[in-house]
């Protein structure tokens, strides 16, 4: 049993088709990477997981458990986080007032000192506005709010996009160190590169389908379909 399964899952944004029976497995403590062009359905797969978009058929399972008529409130207390592209950071209140916030309705929080410990910079910055933050430091924070939570599952919806690549290396790091330390990951992430470099298993969406499954290794050894489907040369 995987601890997320999904089977034949179809999604709709008002009367658009958006994903066609589309389903995928996520093994414990595995980082699986979602990729696709811009608008082939990744960020909708997660937010069907994450019950921010409603499917209207399949289901999707938690540790063997249905889960796909939960609200995402539910879907949360069950573990699973999303860190959403736009990173959602208050910007009003401070970085550790963010975290706190996160903390409150979580059932087993992390400490904040296992948070700055992950995260130094947001340890500097714990007195700064939200607002007040370069987008590598909001992405860290949107980060450590799914870690203090101690999410299960993480779903990462582009968590490198307009960073400078410094910043993007440091956030690989934390990535793997939170996947070595247990928690699972599903990121989404144009950049193919960095997300195969995090990746045990990787899908490709193409037009709301499912249409590759394989290891990163067997992926880099298939230009057909990273260029047909990502439109990268291999």
């Amino acid at each position: 049993m995987s601890l997320l399964e999904v089977d034949r899952i179809n999604s709709f944004y008002g009367d658009s088709h958006i994903l066609f029976d589309v389903s995928m497995r996520v093994e414990e403590h595995e980082v699986v990477a979602l990729l696709g062009r811009n608008g082939a359905g990744k960020s909708t797969t997660l937010k069907s997981l994450m019950g921010m978009v409603q499917v209207k058929s399949g289901t999707i399972r938690h540790r063997g458990v249905e889960i796909q008529q939960l609200p995402p409130h539910a879907r949360a207390q069950l573990g699973i986080q999303l860190v959403p592209e736009e990173r959602r950071v208050f910007g009003s209140i401070s970085v550790q007032e963010n975290l706190q916030l996160a903390a409150m309705t979580a059932p087993n929080a992390r400490t904040l000192d296992d948070i700055y410990e992950t995260f130094p910079r947001l340890a500097e910055r714990k007195r700064n506005r939200g607002k007040q933050l370069s987008g590598g430091e909001q992405q860290m924070l949107a980060i450590a709010r799914a870690m203090i939570r101690n999410a299960e599952i993480i779903f990462l919806d582009e968590p490198f996009e307009g960073l400078a690549p410094l910043i993007v290396r440091d956030l690989i790091a934390v990535c793997r160190q939170l996947a070595d330390s247990g928690h699972t990951i599903v990121i989404v992430e144009q950049n193919v590169r960095a997300a195969l470099a995090l990746a045990d298993r990787s899908y490709i969406v193409n037009n709301g389908h499912m249409v590759y499954e394989g290891t990163p290794k067997d992926l880099h050894e298939n230009s057909e379909i990273i260029e047909r489907y990502l439109g990268v040369r291999a």
